[in-house]
């Protein structure tokens, strides 16, 4: 596999920032959100037979936004892959999409079916389609709008609380005292920013959009929904699932949890190794 070279595409409101490892096999298109491209690093290097896309969502890293809107929509994030697998050609390509980056590959599917063969939709957080997605989504706007208010440190801290939390979400949990920043060993004072984009551009959106099933299930797409071995019953693992029945289809099972195909990439080490041998059996299935 090449080294990756990197290319921009101009979309409305942003500038789209993507890479592209070269290789003699289909193309692979390795995406998070808000997640950007050195996530996918050492999942890039297991797949060195295929050409191998990662990029950066709008709102995160070098895609920066250019319209100063305050939120992304999923259906922006959509249309962006759109681009790039446009950019990119030799369509339709195979994909594997993690947590808000498997939301909006499951829209990309919807939106433009045409664009891709397999899709691997890895623990999408998508909590409107869970039995408890009211209190969800209200601990979500919550997070949002407490770091608008106080800024990163707090918000984090609710962030984490949220996605450690095992099983369905009740009333009660909206009425726990907020979580202290610095048991997590985040910042305590507000340092100003309000250009974080888990916490402020994908916190509410990502996790209320509602996915089109008649549609995912009119495309000639292959979906498969992918659930951690090790992430028990966190949102993203219990969404997969719903999403997976919805579909007339089981999830699989994938080695590690939420993260396990990272490297080291942002501080955490999943199963590389395992993960990349499950996911090139699924995508050659």
């Amino acid at each position: 596999m090449t080294e990756p070279q990197s290319r921009t595409i101009e979309a409305p409101g942003a500038v789209l920032h993507y890479d592209v490892r070269d290789g003699d096999g289909p193309t692979l298109l390795l995406i998070g959100s808000p997640m950007a491209a050195p996530g996918f690093a050492t999942l890039a290097g297991h797949f060195a037979d295929r050409r191998v896309v990662t990029y950066d969502p709008r709102g995160s890293e070098r895609s920066r936004r250019t319209d100063g809107a305050a939120e992304n929509t999923v259906e922006e994030h959509a249309d962006d892959l759109h681009r790039v697998i446009e950019a990119v050609g030799g369509g339709p390509v195979d994909v594997f999409a993690s947590s808000g980056g498997a939301v909006n590959a499951l829209a990309l599917v919807a939106r433009h079916p045409g664009d891709v063969r397999a899709l691997v939709a890895h623990e999408p957080p998508a909590a409107a389609e869970l039995p408890d997605a009211e209190v969800i989504l209200k601990a979500c706007e919550d997070i949002r709008d407490t770091y608008l208010a106080t800024g990163f440190g707090p918000a984090m801290a609710k962030f984490i609380a949220l996605v450690s939390h095992q099983g369905p979400f009740t009333e009660a949990y909206l009425d726990r005292p907020a979580p202290d920043p610095a048991a997590f060993g985040l910042p305590t004072e507000d340092d100003g920013d309000r250009d974080d984009p888990l916490l402020g551009l994908n916190m509410v959106t990502c996790n209320a959009y509602r996915h089109d099933i008649a549609a995912l299930g009119a495309a000639p797409t292959r979906i498969v929904l992918a659930v951690g071995a090790d992430s028990g019953e966190i949102l993203p693992a219990r969404a997969a699932q719903v999403v997976a029945e919805a579909l007339g289809t089981a999830p699989v099972l994938f080695p590690g949890d939420h993260g396990g195909f990272l490297g080291g990439e942002y501080g955490q080490t999943g199963k590389p190794d395992e993960f990349a041998a499950a996911l090139r059996e699924v995508l050659e299935g």
